[in-house]
């Protein structure tokens, strides 16, 4: 029996509904913390003594800097899983970018953006 070359359009769907699933998730996620960034300043430390204020706008500062970082990797992940919903229209979904064999269907179902087979990323291929 020869080698499967790609996933049927039946399989395709059924990664396609994973990742939009996946994708509304990441979205409502990632409209949160941009949330989070712009509505730091609302909670004002006017009313406070000076000391905590000092204080509380060094924690802000560091909690602004960590909110923007997860922003940027949601935006990341949100642009994988958007890529991976091109490479389903283009039916090359699934396909190893290194061995040019499919990625297992159990490693795709868990990591739906995944473009490197278990054995490509373990051979330290980037």
């Amino acid at each position: 029996m020869a080698e499967k070359m790609r996933y049927t359009d039946a399989e395709l769907e059924e990664f396609k509904a994973i990742i939009l699933d996946k994708l509304k998730i990441a979205n409502s996620d990632y409209e949160l913390l941009k949330a989070t960034l712009t509505n730091m300043d609302g909670n004002d430390t006017a009313d406070t003594s000076p000391t905590f204020k000092v204080l509380e706008e060094g924690a802000a500062t560091l909690s602004k800097e960590e909110a923007g970082r997860l922003a940027q990797r949601q935006m990341k992940f949100i642009q994988h899983l958007q890529a991976a919903l091109v490479r389903i229209e283009n039916k090359t979904y699934g396909i190893c970018r290194e061995t040019g064999k499919l990625i297992p269907a159990e490693r795709l179902r868990a990591v739906p953006h995944a473009t490197l087979s278990i054995e490509a990323k373990g051979a330290g291929v980037k």
